[in-house]
């Protein structure tokens, strides 16, 4: 079970037992072992009391929050808390002293231990109502075998005291025993440099750290000063920390179990300030006046590994808290720069109190005594404090938790809650062979974005120059609260980005225009002119025939029709439509019907004919526009109406496929793999191959320059150039039936006889199953619930092959021949989604990095964000319940895209992505007429 306070998974009594829940990882504990002995070894007299065995003893589990060392050293060495066990490190041997279910797990250790060091693990398991007594007499004479002299030194954690009856015990046989030594530094050394894996841990409990404070914590405190409420610094600290425990509140993608919080969060104002580690959130209201003052500091830990972040933010700050935040912002600057490899932990301090001395002599004596301690397993490392004192030398891997403030500065005001105040700032800070990296940087510490200032904000709305929005003004909010810099709430930092955009974007455009850029052609192939349409080259060609009827010619592709007498050809494109119809009301004298054949051809100059070079050549002629030809035999009237139709629908889809292919670019040839190439089964495509085939599964390999796609039909296949995408997506199945890899393309490419830029591959991760005779069926059923749970093993099955395709195919992109192209899989961020209609019907539109998409529902949306001149939010106003968004792209060429029936929640969401992106957007109350003012721009 989850241990809350500990933030790491604990082998209970009741779960030890079941190697599926619980496995030591064996190589980490081979590694670290080792370490262990070897510092022990090298070091046995300087750190280790000059120990011929160590013991350490961990207490029963406890609600209070707190670090001890051998909890360090279990989740260090074995990756888990063991309460109440004893273990025992000799020359020889290991001893474990726990109950029957703890050493159910660690007499895997055994060969482990062996092959590392040749040690042999003992482990003495103790009963349930016993004392242990028995099995620590067992250990005693086990350490006394192996100890070179007759007085036996066992070193020990002195600092913590025995808890429990078996701990008790333990103490008191050791004591009586043997003489014992303190090996605290021992392993505040052995802890104080992490490898990569808790490295990773400590970077992620830092993001969780500075993502609570600037997505949770800063907006919180933004609404309480902006909305004037009443809100006690005790319910802070209580809803930052569910915050923390839940870490999607904050937008972070880290499992709920895995974090815990490594002090309640701390949040003081009002002029009682104490920077000390273990100072609380007291009872009172925030205090938020003018010249006011609030810290916050939060730690949270991801699998036992600490973090933590501190800032102070300024209302209306006064000279003398401008100055010295600034000073203090400079020294903690100078304290983190001086952690370096070589150089001594004390010289950080000393390059903080050299800043304080040169820049404000008078707040020397207010700086914090230290400027932070090491991090790690435990939230201050003994013997890694940073003050002036401490010679020990700074090592890659180490990291510190940078912790400086400067304590009871004065203010030059009567109020008793202003006129004391005090500044903390803190970071997390991993030691790099050349630069230090802050892990919690994430969250800005910049004056400009801790200052808030209410102030004179009408002769600053006064003073601004009004803003040109050519015509599409935006509806602007109510906004009380900005920084000294001119920032306030969300609605007023957009909308002046929006302005500095409109700003940029008015220049960028005229750049353009000036330079006689109106955007790219609209890529059509070439229309056939008249000329074209040639079905006989000569006279001699031409069908004679004495009986006067109409002919189909199929292999000319031409109709013959009798006009005076003659055989007149007409080429088969030329007919724009052919229909016949059977006279009721007239008839022959034999008493058959009449029947028409009328034909209408296309005539240049008239409605969706436009003029081609050769008819405004010749003006003057005069076109055939219809004719109609009147017969007896209804039978043979409808036989050439069929035929016509016929050939004009195989003559239209030739011609068709040959302007598609018209505007196709040359492709390079796929070379393809010297070696297996990466490969990814049982895929459909989309656009689907024609035929009976269209949704037969096929394969897509990975090769030197290119993927190919091909089925189990013969030259059933399709080759897409890695030069030749734009984007590429990698979609997991979600919410979705579908997992899919999709390619936009640079040039469109022929798949089948289809013309596309957007080439799909997908995987159905679940079937449509339809319940004969529609009885409903119990939540409980236990057919429901392991088909359910087959549904999502065969999704996460899929999902992960997916992944490991794109994770491959990224290596290849990543090497020399292609680097240039800077191709890799953009994922859709499920969370900015929002439903709207870009064609037909409602789909579900996700942005992505670079793109805006909908990859379910065809025919696929892919809009470049790079490609987008502006954007406009249209029918937006109060009473809607849906808006429209027209994007107009770079090239005014190109018609504007409307997404419709936006539902008005999703708004706020899509003015801050459009605003993070530096996309410029208007609002409107009505629908705009794109084209028309598309026109007017030259």
């Amino acid at each position: 079970m989850a241990d809350h306070r500990n933030g790491t998974a604990k082998p209970s009594e009741q779960n030890a037992s079941k190697s599926s829940s619980y496995q030591i990882d064996l190589d980490t504990f081979s590694k670290r072992l080792k370490a262990f002995y070897s510092s022990w070894e090298e070091n046995r007299d300087s750190l280790w009391a000059s120990a011929d065995a160590i013991a350490v003893a961990t207490p029963p589990p406890s609600d209070d929050l707190r670090y001890l060392k051998s909890s360090a050293l279990n989740i260090w060495l074995l990756g888990y808390e063991f309460p109440e066990t004893i273990m025992v490190f000799t020359s020889k041997q290991i001893h474990f002293l726990c109950s029957q279910k703890k050493a159910n797990l660690l007499e895997t250790l055994g060969k482990s231990a062996k092959s590392a060091l040749n040690l042999e693990v003992l482990i003495h398991v103790k009963a349930k109502n016993e004392d242990g007594a028995s099995q620590m007499e067992e250990i005693f004479n086990a350490i006394k075998s192996h100890a070179e002299s007759e007085k036996v030194v066992v070193g020990h954690i002195a600092r913590e005291a025995a808890e429990g009856k078996l701990l008790e015990t333990w103490r008191e046989k050791l004591e009586l025993n043997f003489q014992l030594g303190d090996v605290t530094n021992g392993f505040s050394e052995l802890f104080a440099v992490k490898d990569e894996n808790e490295i990773t841990n400590v970077k992620k409990a830092s993001f969780l750290s500075a993502s609570v404070l600037k997505n949770f914590v800063v907006p919180k405190l933004e609404v309480i000063i902006d909305e004037e409420k009443k809100v006690t610094h005790s319910s802070l600290m209580d809803d930052t920390e569910k915050a923390i425990l839940d870490p999607a509140k904050s937008k972070v993608k880290l499992k709920a179990e895995n974090v815990d919080i490594c002090y309640p969060p701390i949040f003081q104002s009002g002029g009682q300030f104490d920077l000390r580690p273990n100072s609380s959130s007291n009872d009172d209201h925030l205090y938020y006046d003018a010249t006011s003052v609030i810290i916050c500091a939060i730690g949270s830990r991801y699998n036992s590994y600490c973090s933590n972040v501190a800032r102070t933010y300024l209302i209306d700050a006064d000279d003398i808290q401008n100055r010295a935040y600034n000073v203090l912002f400079k020294a903690h600057e100078a304290a983190i720069g001086s952690l370096k490899p070589g150089k001594k932990i004390g010289e950080a301090y000393k390059a903080a109190m050299e800043v304080v001395e040169r820049e404000a002599p008078e707040f020397a004596s207010n700086l914090t005594k230290s400027a932070g301690t090491g991090i790690g397993l435990e939230f201050q490392e003994s013997g890694l404090r940073l003050n002036a004192k401490n010679d020990r030398l700074v090592k890659a891997g180490m990291i510190f938790n940078v912790s400086l403030g400067f304590q009871n500065l004065k203010a030059p005001t009567n109020n008793p809650k202003t006129e004391s105040f005090s500044l903390l700032l803190a970071d997390t800070v991993i030691v790099r062979e050349n630069v230090p990296e802050v892990a919690t940087s994430t969250s800005s510490k910049a004056f400009k974005d801790v200052a808030y200032s209410f102030n004179d904000e009408e002769e600053e709305e006064k003073s601004k120059p009004k803003i040109e929005m050519n015509g599409l003004d935006g509806f602007l909010s109510k906004t009380t609260l900005r920084s000294d810099n001119q920032e306030m709430t969300k609605e007023e930092q957009r909308r002046q980005h929006q302005a500095e955009l409109a700003r940029q974007k008015n220049e960028e455009t005229a750049r353009r225009l000036a330079g006689g850029g109106l955007g790219s052609s609209d890529g059509r192939g070439a229309l056939r002119t008249s000329n074209d349409l040639v079905a006989y080259k000569n006279v001699d060609d031409v069908m004679n025939s004495r009986e006067l009827m109409i002919y189909v010619d199929q292999r000319n592709e031409a109709i013959l029709l009798p006009i005076h007498g003659s055989l007149v050809p007409f080429h088969i494109a030329t007919v724009k439509s052919v229909t016949s119809q059977q006279d009721c009301n007239r008839g022959y004298e034999d008493g058959s019907r009449m029947s028409y054949i009328r034909i209408i051809f296309n005539v240049p100059g008239t409605a969706f004919v436009p003029h081609d070079a050769n008819s405004l050549k010749n003006q003057g002629a005069i076109y055939l526009k219809e004719v109609t030809f009147r017969s007896k035999d209804a039978r043979h009237i409808n036989e050439k109406v069929q035929l016509i139709k016929n050939l004009r629908r195989q003559v239209a889809s030739r011609e068709s496929e040959r302007a598609e292919r018209a505007t196709l670019v040359t492709q390079e040839k796929l070379q393809l793999s010297k070696t297996k190439p990466i490969r990814l089964s049982d895929l459909k495509i989309r656009p689907a191959f024609e035929g009976r085939g269209r949704k037969m599964g096929g394969t897509l390999e990975a090769h030197f320059n290119g993927f190919r796609f091909s089925t189990s039909r013969q030259g059933e296949s399709v080759d897409i150039m890695y030069a030749n995408v734009k984007h590429a997506f990698f979609q997991p199945a979600e919410r979705e039936m579908i997992t899919l890899l999709h390619f936009h393309l640079h040039n469109h490419i022929m798949v089948g006889k289809k013309k596309t830029k957007d080439v799909q591959f997908y995987v159905e991760v679940m079937d449509v199953v339809q319940t004969l005779g529609g009885g409903r069926r119990s939540t409980y059923d236990p057919d429901e619930i392991e088909e359910e749970q087959q549904e999502r093993e065969r999704t996460n099955k899929i999902n992960s092959e997916f992944s490991a395709f794109v994770s491959r195919v990224g290596d290849i992109w990543d090497q020399p021949h292609l680097r240039n192209l800077q191709l890799e899989f953009d994922q859709p961020l499920r969370e900015l989604g929002f439903h709207g209609v870009p064609q037909k019907s409602s789909a579900f539109i996700v942005p992505t990095s670079s793109c805006l998409v909908e990859l379910i529902e065809t025919p696929f949306l892919v809009i470049t964000l790079s490609e987008i001149e502006i954007v406009n939010l249209e029918r937006v106003g109060l009473g809607q319940k849906a808006f429209d968004m027209a994007i107009v792209f770079k090239d005014f060429k190109k018609d504007v895209l409307r997404i419709d029936a936006i539902p008005i929640a999703a708004l706020d969401g899509i003015k801050e992505w459009l605003n993070a992106i530096n996309i410029k957007y208007y609002e409107s109350k009505m629908n705009l007429n794109w084209r028309t003012i598309l026109k007017t721009i030259t």
